[in-house]
């Protein structure tokens, strides 16, 4: 059989070149030649074996359709079935993405082998030895000796060895070693990527097998790759966590079958990742003594309160710019906040260099952060402690209003829950029936949030 012709499309322009060059020769854009595949041309599916599919097909309402609910099997690890919202799903591909060395083989080695007791589990690598993997499990004392292991970079084989083994669950670790040998690009490129996800995203839907994907990340920490990748799986799964931090989180970026921004919290340990069921008590590991500069705030990160401190240090500035740095936060966010600050309030810190930080690596993106930060901001201004048994949240407009949050009572709940004695947050936010044992101060405009503080 002849093999097919392959193709240079651009992704500039789609201009299409019988071969590659370094500059489109429509659009003149240089690299933007990328190879691919020619696609079958169907014919009218009345005269081929597509009628039957074609009849298939129609129309129908809404209310014909009966959704089926998908629930998925717990993988032994609560934490990491929170973010793939309540556990694995049959014939669902799941992509991890996270710097090198983060954990994400060992979490996935550390599944699978649980997994394996009861499942027919394949761990696939293109990237380490089945004799490095057997070294690895033992380190952790993994009891998973039923886990099958294969070290093999081909789509084709893989595949291949799959639908013998038949396996539930598979890890491909990881896809930017994998190609397909249709193409003659080299694996990593954005065409070797794409192919040979499309194949194994259509042999999880076709055998019902649930995939995960590791994926490499750039130095700007993005996905590496094309980014139709992300929109082909059904979960997407980033690694975050500070360069010598033991603590891990594991971010839900999409999915298809639960909440998304769902957190994860793991710590490294000498025998592997280990989920963290109260990550506030954690967060919360603060100097006996109140200092200056310090406020927690109940952050929600997917369906799961999260306390953490808010720490700020300001101090005078030589420059004639005087620096705005964020650690977990917008750094925009801040900038703006301050000029609230000077305009409502008369504390100018034009002449003031601002650091701000969350602690523990969170990366916090809703604006309920925006009261803490002002209050840590003028605590390490004035210097002056605030109490240790009061958190602040809410969102600060530019006309100086205090502007609700949602989830307002949960919120308040999970403070009370870790023995903190008052809270200050907007005037909506605050309950209809009284919190045992935590006072709730309610504001409508940052001038009395000084005046009551």
């Amino acid at each position: 059989m002849a093999e097919p012709r392959k193709r240079y499309l651009c992704s500039s322009c789609g201009a299409e070149s019988p071969k590659w060059s370094g500059q489109c020769p429509d659009c003149q854009a240089w690299n933007t030649l990328q190879e691919t595949l020619p696609q079958p041309q169907r014919r009218n599916p009345r005269f081929d074996g597509y009628a039957g599919e074609a009849n298939s097909n129609r129309i129908r309402k809404l209310a014909e359709v009966e959704g089926e609910v998908v629930s998925g099997q717990p993988t032994a690890n609560g934490e990491l079935d929170r973010v793939l919202g309540g556990g694995l799903v049959s014939g669902s591909v799941v992509l991890i993405g996270g710097d090198p060395g983060i954990g994400k083989s060992t979490l996935l080695l550390q599944t699978l082998s649980a997994l394996s007791a009861t499942q027919n589990a394949l761990y696939v690598s293109g990237e380490e030895s089945p004799e490095q993997i057997s070294l690895r499990a033992r380190r952790l004392d993994l009891q998973g000796d039923e886990l099958a292991l294969l070290a093999e970079t081909s789509v084709e084989r893989i595949l291949a060895l799959a639908r013998q083994q038949q396996p539930s669950v598979m890890v491909i670790d990881s896809i930017q070693t994998l190609y397909t040998e249709q193409l003659q690009s080299a694996p990593g490129s954005v065409a070797q990527v794409r192919e040979s996800a499309a194949q194994l995203v259509r042999f999880a839907k076709q055998r019902g097998c649930s995939i995960f994907l590791v994926g490499h990340v750039t130095k700007e920490g993005a996905l590496a790759g094309p980014r139709v990748l992300e929109h082909m799986v059904d979960t997407v799964l980033y690694f975050e966590g500070e360069p010598g931090s033991q603590f891990r989180l594991v971010r839900t970026i999409k999915n298809r079958f639960g909440a998304v921004n769902e957190l994860g919290v793991f710590v490294m340990t000498d025998k592997g990742l280990r989920g963290i069921s109260n990550p506030s008590a954690i967060f919360l590991s603060r100097q006996e003594e109140p200092v200056s500069g310090s406020v927690v705030m109940v952050t929600r990160e997917g369906s799961r309160p999260l306390l953490v401190e808010v720490q700020a240090l300001v101090d005078e500035s030589p420059l004639s710019n005087p620096r705005r740095v964020t650690l977990g936060l917008e750094q925009n966010r801040l900038s703006m906040l301050l000029a609230v600050l000077h305009r409502h309030c008369g504390v100018a810190m034009y002449d003031q260099d601002v650091y701000v930080n969350i602690v523990g690596g969170v990366r916090i993106t809703e604006t309920a952060a925006d009261l803490a930060v002002l209050l840590a901001v003028l605590s390490s201004y004035r210097d002056q402690a605030l109490p240790r048994d009061m958190l602040a949240f809410g969102e600060v407009g530019l006309a100086g209003e205090i502007r609700p949050v949602q989830n307002g009572q949960e919120r308040l709940r999970e403070a009370a829950k870790h023995g903190f004695k008052r809270a200050v947050v907007a005037r909506k936010n605050a309950p209809a029936k009284a919190i045992k044992g935590l006072e709730v101060i309610a504001v409508e405009r940052l001038p009395e949030v000084l005046d009551l503080i």
